[in-house]
């Protein structure tokens, strides 16, 4: 059997604890010894009182040698101290019992569990026997929970075997501790078998398997328990969201739909059913769904925690949806729910994604405490708006302060330096970290060096980086290259990145499309019809353009080419004005971002409904003057809309931020902050 070494500390000698009991911190409380009765002292001890009080009437009961060794005060001072956290004292009080039946080992074996200090738990259970002791009912299921936490699959395995020989393997409550123990020792199996043989099972017992199935990445199990559970008509709860929340990340429409009809229908949703959900929405990419939910939620009246507000924060981020971002901001100033670090990352992220780089700063600036995250969101920050500058100071700053950057540090300030065409600090923090850091570089950094090369020009210099790369290079790293072959018309590179990528991945439709507009920018219109034929049969199409904005805390998309909106007419009425103005200004649309299966008279047309255009002149209707305007874009903004938003700042005096998969863009009085480098 595997050693198990202690992990709290004891007391040893009864001065130690005396001293304790009878500290200068412990409160004026009195109780009097006239009436210091067992019934008045038990009274106290089963409310659980705060740990001064509680060292107060220790001291008192110490000092009486008839409460000191009374068997039913010492049981209710161990769990009155191990409520508090201190499972030495708890220690120090058993071990001065010189008769002790099962119940002392229990609340013993309960105290260290309770406190994580599981070995020490398997400890005590071990000395029951030399103590001429059997383990009951009670003892069991504490012992799992300690096999559970420890992973200690022995010693797991050798209850299992008690139980069975003394028949308690029927028990509920012990049934349930082995499928928790089997399942956190990743024996499925085995779980799933004790679970099988128990002849009743509460819903304890069911999210203890929906959890062991998720926690081991089981999706389509865990999933399948809530069906059964379903069928049977058991009542899911909360505990049954909660096990849960792992299965469902990248997962299907279906499954999520189920997990959204299963929320639904409980009968009682406490504020983890609402967290869990949320976290479902946001990490399935679902962000307008996540914040739906969590406007539900408030009408609902029920109150967000801290879990919630770092669930739904991503959300706001994704969405650009700065309003409700803000308000989130105000409700944790108003709980006064800071300093968290969790929730101040959270801000930082939230305000990046949507372009506010003066409230991520003050967020950052304010913090007393900083992580990695914090530093590496920041530089994030900065290196998504094109401050590429910023973002490799800060990452200095944080080396000053004694951090070691990680590997997500570094794919960061890479990042920063492609953006901003930081050619040489780029090479310079690749070698830092493979270097002096001997961090091997992950296919984030080779794209981000990729990256780097083709923007800047150097479509020869990224192939021949990807040629001599140690690991093979993924389809992200073939895309990205294409995207550069595209960007600087190099169809020979182009082509050899575009037969690597369908070998890779035949089926994505945006490496067809990058490679038809290399042959259209080369005027090779037959190659452009094969490669569209190909798409046609292989049934693929373009993915749509889509734009988001937020105005009063509701977000609205927009398609290429848009009607549905009960304002379209308005919104063409004014793109066409807006347009007018444009060609005053010397505005002449760029062709070559239009659909090059288009009629060359067509693709103006095509052009001015593209998505970002029609967002921008919505939001222009519907906010003041002067109010910032911020978009965005589930693709790469075209070329001809990057320069229309440039003119409509400056014709309309507003400040649009447009954030694509890119980047960010802040266009204002007719200049963008790229600098026209994305």
């Amino acid at each position: 059997m595997r050693a198990i070494t202690p992990r709290c500390r004891h007391f040893s000698t009864a001065k130690q604890l005396k001293d304790l009991a009878s500290s200068s911190s412990t409160p004026k409380t009195e109780f009097p010894h006239s009436i210091l009765s067992e019934d008045l002292c038990g009274k106290i001890l089963n409310q659980y009182p705060d740990i001064r009080t509680l060292r107060k009437l220790h001291s008192k009961i110490f000092n009486d040698r008839h409460l000191r060794f009374n068997p039913s005060i010492a049981i209710k001072l161990m769990r009155a101290y191990a409520a508090c956290g201190e499972p030495a004292v708890t220690r120090h009080i058993f071990d001065e019992m010189t008769e002790k039946n099962i119940v002392f080992f229990n609340v013993m074996i309960r105290s260290y569990v309770g406190n994580r200090c599981y070995n020490d738990a398997l400890l005590v259970y071990n000395e029951i026997s030399s103590h001429g002791l059997r383990p009951d009912h009670y003892t069991y299921p504490c012992a799992l929970k300690a096999c559970s936490g420890s992973d200690n699959l022995r010693v797991g395995l050798q209850i299992h075997s008690a139980v069975v020989k003394v028949g308690l393997d029927l028990n509920l409550f012990i049934g349930n501790g082995l499928i928790a123990m089997y399942s956190k020792c990743r024996c499925l199996v085995q779980a799933r078998r004790a679970f099988d043989e128990m002849p009743i099972r509460d819903v304890v017992s069911w999210n203890s398997m929906v959890s062991g199935y998720a926690q081991n990445e089981c999706f389509d199990q865990a999933l399948d328990v809530c069906r059964e559970m379903e069928l049977l008509r058991i009542k899911p709860d909360a505990g049954t969201m909660s096990s849960l929340l792992p299965a469902v990340t990248n997962t299907s429409s279906a499954n999520i739909s189920f997990v959204k009809e299963m929320f639904w229908k409980l009968a009682r949703k406490s504020v983890v059913s609402w967290n869990v959900m949320i976290s479902v929405f946001v990490n399935n990419s679902l962000s307008s769904e996540a914040a739906d939910l969590y406007s539900q939620m408030e009408a609902y009246g029920i109150e967000p925690d801290s879990f919630t507000i770092a669930s739904i924060l991503p959300a706001c981020g994704d969405l650009s949806a700065i309003f409700l971002g803000r308000r989130i901001h105000e409700y944790i100033n108003r709980k006064k729910l800071l300093p968290n670090m969790a929730l101040e990352n959270a801000l930082i992220d939230m305000y990046a994604k949507c372009g506010c780089l003066k409230e991520a700063e003050a967020v950052f600036d304010q913090m007393k405490f900083r992580d990695i995250v914090s530093w590496t969101s920041m530089i994030s920050a900065y290196g998504m708006s094109g401050q590429g500058y910023k973002a490799v100071s800060l990452f200095s700053k944080m080396q000053k302060s004694g951090l070691t950057p990680d590997s997500i540090a570094f794919v960061s300030v890479l990042s920063a330096c492609s953006h901003a065409g930081l050619l040489d600090q780029g090479w310079h923090f690749f070698n830092l970290m493979t270097d002096q850091h001997k961090i091997l570089p992950r296919v984030e950094h080779f794209a981000c060096m990729v990256d780097l090369l083709g923007r800047s020009g150097q479509v020869e210099e990224a192939y021949n980086f990807i040629r001599k790369m140690p690991i093979e290079p993924a389809e992200r790293i073939w895309g990205t290259l294409l995207g550069a072959c595209w960007m600087h018309s190099n169809m020979n590179i182009g082509l050899l990145a575009a037969d690597h990528l369908f070998r890779l991945a035949p089926e994505p439709s945006g490496y067809y499309v990058l490679l038809s507009n290399i042959y259209a920018k080369a005027g090779r219109w037959e190659d452009v019809t094969t490669v569209r034929s190909i798409m046609k049969s292989k049934g693929m199409k373009k993915m749509a353009g889509a734009s988001n904005t937020e105005i009063d805390n509701q977000v609205y998309t927009f398609l290429a080419g848009d009607q549905s909106h009960p304002q379209s007419r308005e919104i063409y009425k004014k793109l066409d004005f807006l347009l007018g103005k444009m060609k005053e200004a010397g505005y002449v649309p760029e062709t070559q971002s239009a659909l090059h299966d288009v009629e060359e008279e067509d693709k103006e047309g095509h052009l001015a409904v593209h998505s970002e255009k029609l967002a921008i002149v919505f939001a222009i209707l519907n906010t003041k003057p002067g109010t910032p305007i911020r978009i965005t874009k589930n693709l790469r903004i075209c070329g001809d809309c990057h320069i229309a938003a440039k003119l409509i700042s400056q014709i309309t005096q507003r400040e649009i931020i447009v954030r694509d998969t890119y980047r960010f863009h802040h266009f204002q009085n007719g200049v963008c902050s790229c600098g026209d480098y994305w």
